[in-house]
C-alpha cells in the first residue's frame, strides 16, 4: 500500500495505460486533459474532429507511478478499405506496449448515438476478441446539460439511453463515469452521483487540487477493479507481442556498443538491416490489421444485413398478418350483419303472419254475418 501521496491506499503498476475511444465531438481530449490535470491535448468543439493521429500524454503522480493517456482519432475511422484504420491500430499498440490497461469509450448525453459507434465497438470486438470488453469503462460527458435539465445519469440511462449503449454497459459490467466539463460552482461539483451502476463521477473543470485528487483516485479504483478482473494483466495479444518484440531488438543492438567486437560501423550495419526488417514486419503488421479489420467489418455488416432482412420478415409477417385480422374483421362483420338481417326478415314475418291470420278471420266472420242476415231475410 502507498502512504502519504495523492493516490493513498491505492496500489498502481509503474505505469497505467489509458486509451480513449470514441466519436469525433464527445469530448475525448477534454476527457483526456482532465485525466492528466493539464490541458495537453487540443480540445475544442468540432464535428469533424481535433485529433488526427494517435497521441500519448502522461502525468507523474506524486508517488512516481505514471498514468500515461492515449487520445485517438475519432472511432479509428472503422470502415472497409480504411487504409488509415490499420496504422493508426499499429500507432495506438505501439504507445501501448505493455497492454491497454483501461479503455474508455466516450459518449455525449448530448449526441445521437450512431450506428457507426455500434459498428466501431462491435469490430473491436471482432479485432481484439472479447477479452476487450473486460477493460472497457463506459464514460458519459456533458454532465452539466443533465444538471441544467434537472435530471441525473440515472435518468439519462432508464429513459433516454439507446438499447445498444445500455448492452454495452452490460458487457462492460456497469463501469460507468459520468464527466461534467463546464459547471463552476465548487459545492455543485461535489455533489454527484455514486449509486448507480457503481457510478463514479468525475468533474473535467475543477480547479480544486484536492477534488482533482479524489476524482483521479476514483478513476484509478474502476481501473484497479477491471486489473483485478483480470489478474493484474492489462490487455495484450499476438499483435501487441510482434510490436514489443521488435523494439527489444533494437535495444539489444543498443546494448552492444561498447562490448569489444563490435564495431561503430557492425553496430550501424545491424541497425540498418533492423529498420529494413522492422519496415517489412510493420508493414506485414498493417496489412494483418487491415485484414482483420474487413473480415470484423465484414462479419458485421453481414450481420446488419441479416438482421434488417429478419427485421423486413418480420414486418412483412406483421403486415399480412394485420391485413388478415383485418379482412377477418371484416368477412365476421358481414357474416354478423347477415345474420341480423335473417333474424330481423324471420322476425318481421313472425310479427306479419298472426296479423294476416286476424285479417283473414275478420273477413270471414264478416263474410259468415252477412250470410247469416242474408239467410234470415230470405226465412222471413
Amino acid at each position: 500500500m502507498m502512504g502519504g501521496g495523492m493516490l493513498d491506499d491505492w496500489e498502481l503498476t509503474p505505469s497505467t495505460n489509458i486509451v480513449l475511444l470514441g466519436k469525433a465531438g464527445n469530448g475525448k481530449s477534454a476527457t483526456g486533459n482532465s485525466i492528466l490535470g493539464r490541458e495537453l491535448f487540443v480540445s475544442d468543439f468540432s464535428l469533424s474532429g481535433i485529433t488526427s493521429t494517435c497521441e500519448l500524454q502522461s502525468t507523474i503522480l506524486k508517488d512516481g507511478h505514471i498514468i500515461n493517456v492515449i487520445d485517438t482519432p475519432g472511432l479509428f475511422d472503422f470502415s472497409p478499405g480504411s487504409g488509415s484504420a490499420g496504422k493508426e491500430i499499429v500507432n495506438c499498440i505501439n504507445l501501448t506496449k505493455e497492454g491497454i490497461h483501461a479503455l474508455l469509450m466516450v459518449f455525449s448525453v448530448t449526441c445521437r448515438f450512431t450506428r457507426d459507434e455500434e459498428a466501431a465497438i462491435q469490430s473491436m470486438k471482432s479485432f481484439f476478441g472479447d477479452r476487450i470488453v473486460d477493460h472497457m469503462i463506459v464514460v458519459f460527458t456533458g454532465g452539466d446539460v443533465l444538471e441544467a435539465k434537472g435530471k441525473t445519469l440515472k435518468d439519462f440511462i432508464s429513459r433516454g439511453c439507446p438499447e445498444p449503449v445500455k448492452n454495452i454497459l452490460q458487457l462492460c459490467k456497469n463501469r460507468v463515469m459520468l464527466f461534467n466539463n463546464s459547471t463552476q460552482d465548487v459545492d455543485r461539483r461535489a455533489i454527484q452521483l455514486k449509486q448507480l451502476l457503481s457510478l463514479v463521477d468525475f468533474n473535467n473543470s475543477t480547479q480544486d487540487v484536492d477534488r482533482r485528487a479524489i476524482q483521479l483516485k476514483q478513476l484509478l479504483s474502476l481501473v484497479d477493479l477491471i486489473a483485478a478482473d483480470n489478474g493484474g494483466k492489462p490487455f495484450s495479444d499476438d499483435i501487441f507481442e510482434q510490436l514489443k518484440s521488435l523494439e527489444n531488438k533494437e535495444k539489444e543492438i543498443d546494448a552492444m556498443k561498447g562490448i569489444q567486437g563490435y564495431s561503430e560501423q557492425d553496430i550501424a550495419e545491424l541497425k540498418e538491416q533492423l529498420h529494413k526488417s522492422h519496415e517489412d514486419q510493420l508493414r506485414q503488421v498493417v496489412e494483418t490489421i487491415e485484414r482483420k479489420l474487413d473480415e470484423a467489418i465484414n462479419k458485421l455488416e453481414k450481420q446488419l444485413a441479416e438482421e434488417q432482412a429478419a427485421r423486413l420478415e418480420a414486418e412483412k409477417v406483421a403486415r399480412e398478418a394485420r391485413q388478415r385480422s383485418e379482412q377477418e374483421i371484416t368477412n365476421l362483420r358481414e357474416r354478423s350483419e347477415e345474420k341480423i338481417n335473417i333474424l330481423r326478415k324471420s322476425s318481421e314475418q313472425e310479427i306479419n303472419n298472426p296479423r294476416e291470420q286476424l285479417r283473414r278471420a275478420q273477413e270471414e266472420s264478416q263474410e259468415f254475418r252477412k250470410k247469416a242476415e242474408g239467410a234470415k231475410c230470405n226465412i222471413l
